[in-house]
């Protein structure tokens, strides 16, 4: 199941969303943006009606750079109210370390339900060759490969950033962060939108539309669906679990976050963003 208002890890990353790439076309895109981002979420609609609101915060830490690799610290704490008195509190706790080349990814997730441990996953990650070497400690021991073109979430922000500047407006890729059991891959598609030019003023302003590190910088509307991999391979199933929407600008931060999780749609309005002096290579 997917964790309640659960977004991208990594950059998850934030892809999720303030997410960061890395990677030998990384350097080549430009530097990504060491920065600390606060999400404000609410409620956009309810199709099944079995919500009657939500509200929540994203807090998103990202640091590194392409020597060291990439570093994300996410918390989304998120509540739903389903009528009747039926409140959800849930807490979603997220920390990773990848390396630039996306050959390396280190995860850890804690998640809590009404106040209540409901799962923790803690592994690694190694890529070597054709294949990818997974080993768990959390929940449980357990080691296993994966496709070795499935790509872990920095890398996954690298690619999309990559493909917008090419002119490509669809992308696919199979993600892993850990997340869920630990076991998980999605199938992703990304749609890809016209680019915005930074001249152009954004119809809801937020804190990153007014910073000076991002006046300059183009972006890109963006929608990435996630699907079940083990179900479409065995079902040929085309329904998302759910689907992100965001504006990604071009050194990896995103703003005006849309959450689809098919019976409810949340929306995150960047309320707080404060960037952080790039750390060099030595």
């Amino acid at each position: 199941m997917v964790h309640l208002f659960r977004t991208s890890l990594g950059v998850m990353a934030f892809a999720a969303a303030a997410l960061a790439a890395g990677g030998e076309a990384a350097a080549a895109n430009g530097p990504f943006l060491p920065h600390q981002a606060l999400y404000e979420l609410s409620l956009v609609k309810s199709r099944s009606n079995s919500v009657n609101s939500a509200r929540g915060r994203i807090l998103y830490n990202f640091n590194g750079n392409s020597c060291e690799g990439y570093t994300s610290e996410f918390r989304q704490v998120s509540e739903l109210d389903s009528g009747e008195g039926k409140i959800t509190l849930s807490d979603l706790r997220s920390n990773s370390w990848e390396d630039a080349a996306g050959k390396s990814y280190r995860f850890k997730i804690e998640t809590r339900m009404n106040d209540v441990d409901s799962g923790r996953v803690d592994g690694s990650a190694e890529r070597d060759g054709d294949h990818i070497n997974v080993k768990l400690k959390l929940p449980a021991p357990k080691t296993f490969k994966l496709d070795g073109t499935t790509v872990f979430p920095t890398e996954q922000i690298q690619r999309i950033i990559a493909a917008a500047k090419e002119g490509k407006s669809l992308l696919e890729l199979s993600v892993y962060d850990g997340s869920d059991n630990g076991e998980k891959v999605y199938n992703t598609l990304t749609v890809i939108g016209q680019p915005i030019p930074a001249e152009r003023t954004a119809a809801s302003p937020d804190p990153s539309t007014s910073d000076d590190h991002m006046k300059s910088l183009m972006r890109w509307p963006v929608t990435v669906s996630y699907f079940d991999r083990e179900a479409q391979q065995k079902e040929g199933e085309q329904t998302p679990v759910y689907a992100m929407a965001f504006e990604l600008y071009e050194n990896g931060v995103s703003r005006a976050l849309v959450l689809d999780y098919n019976d409810f749609v949340i929306s995150g309005a960047m309320g707080k963003f404060d960037a952080k002096d790039a750390k060099p290579c030595n």
